[in-house]
């Protein structure tokens, strides 16, 4: 009887174990991409939608809502049960109903006393709703909608990034041509206080005019340092952006960074509206799910049942099936106010979709504003510097010859140094506004944004 007890228990064990999923080792280890000596745009997006906390959050919300979408789909499936268990009494009870199962009944039984007796039960059961008043079909398709909203939200989001980074390395190249303008006027200021001090001891020049220039040298220098730091600072915003705690950043600027635009401009693209389609079929099917509570379910079910004792040395098998019908007939209006919930859920959720399509309208009109507006003034600055440049140069001459004054040649300088900062923040300002317009329009910063979200995806 013991060797029917083992394999009755590894039996058991054997079913369970054919019904787990088979489990995989994973297949990606996690490692984040190599980090480039040198950074294009292109590289620095990339990098970013592959490393950036923020992609692996919303990654881990798609893979959230397939999960809850696999257990919609699980309502299609029947539900299988294995149980087991081993027990002894001697309750009249369940004592004689322990000889019933066993099939070891006969007329010598006292049934107020029909003794000790055990039992090993084992037990296989299946379950099938047939019907469940439409609530699993609309669970499946809140489900799916779930899903692909979740991924819009990932496309929006990587397009928020992309146009991030692209700002961020924007930022870093403006910070570091403007430390290069401001090592320039330090030169510049530096060689004309040579100029000035030559003069000074040839009693051509007043020494209140040679501490002017000393003063706009050491101006001139904390310009520099000032400078210098921004760079540092723009530097470490960059990397923080990628995801990376500290490096050294060196930009290539020779591609990349002329994207083309549309010729057409318009939000048709922005993907926050697929989002929001998206979630207002999850609120409809939410609703048809709130309504199908007032309509009947019908379960299937069968199941076979194996009793074997070792007091009585005896066994036997059973089996039941059959339908089983539950209809709720009165819940303290419960279902009536979780279909208003659903239903003022929905009509929330359309008002916001004409709110975004009113407000991401309004976003690409100002993005095309300001992208028209950087271009006009990159071209306005290009002319001030070099009428700037030009002035610059003969009065320096000048000043050499002793024609113009020390506060002359400063406020020239200055304005030298003015005119180059105003370009280069133009020339920075203008390729931020192209990629702000880009993003505006739901586009990808670069051609292989798409092929990398993908990769990332899967």
């Amino acid at each position: 009887m013991q060797s029917l007890i083992r394999r009755s228990v590894c039996t058991l064990l054997l079913g369970c174990s054919l019904l787990l999923p088979a489990v995989s080792p994973g297949q990606d280890d996690g490692s984040p991409p190599a980090v480039p000596t040198v950074w294009t745009a292109e590289q620095a997006v990339s990098y970013a939608l592959a490393n950036s906390p923020d992609s692996r959050i919303v990654l881990e919300r798609i893979r959230a809502a397939e999960a809850q979408a696999r257990m919609a789909d699980a309502a299609d499936l029947p539900a299988i049960t294995l149980s087991g268990g081993y027990s002894q009494t001697d309750n009249p009870m369940y004592s004689f109903g322990n000889i019933l199962n066993q099939g070891a009944f006969d007329n010598s039984i006292d049934f107020n006393d029909p003794g000790r007796t055990d039992d090993l039960q084992l037990k296989a059961e299946i379950q099938y709703r047939l019907y469940s008043g439409g609530r699993d079909t609309a669970n499946r398709q809140a489900a799916s909608a779930r899903v692909d909203g979740a991924a819009t939200d990932r496309t929006s989001l990587y397009r928020q990034l992309a146009f991030e980074v692209v700002r961020a390395f924007h930022t870093v190249v403006q910070a570091e041509e403007m430390t290069a303008v401001r090592r320039e006027a330090l030169e510049a200021i530096t060689a004309s206080l040579a100029v000035a001090q030559a003069r000074f001891e040839a009693d051509t020049l007043l020494q209140q005019d040679l501490l002017t220039i000393e003063l706009q040298q050491a101006t001139a220098s904390e310009n520099l340092i000032a400078g210098r730091h921004a760079e540092e600072l723009a530097g470490r915003r960059f990397l923080n952006l990628l995801g990376l705690p500290k490096g050294e950043v060196r930009l290539d600027r020779s591609h990349g960074l002329n994207q083309e635009l549309p010729a057409t401009v318009s939000a048709a693209g922005r993907h926050e509206l697929t989002s929001l389609k998206a979630a207002i079929r999850a609120a409809e099917a939410a609703v048809a799910a709130a309504r199908g509570a007032k309509k009947p379910t019908v379960d299937s079910f069968a199941s076979y049942q194996v009793d074997n004792g070792t007091v009585l040395d005896d066994g036997g098998d059973s089996w039941m099936a059959g339908l089983r019908l539950n209809y709720t007939l009165y819940d303290g209006d419960h279902t009536n106010a979780a279909i208003a919930l659903a239903e003022s859920r929905l009509r929330e959720t359309q008002a916001q979709l004409a709110k975004t399509e009113l407000a991401l309208d309004l976003e690409v009109q100002q993005a095309e504003l300001d992208y028209d507006q950087a271009g006009q003034r990159l071209q306005v600055t290009e002319k001030m510097v070099a009428a700037a440049g030009e002035t610059a140069r003969l009065s320096r001459e000048r000043f050499k010859e002793g024609v113009i004054l020390a506060i002359d040649l400063i406020d020239v300088e200055t304005r030298l140094s003015d005119a180059l900062a105003r370009r280069s923040s133009a020339k920075s300002m203008y390729q931020i506004a192209r990629a702000n317009l880009r993003r505006a329009m739901g586009l990808p910063q670069f051609d292989e944004d798409g092929a990398t979200e993908k990769e990332i995806a899967q």
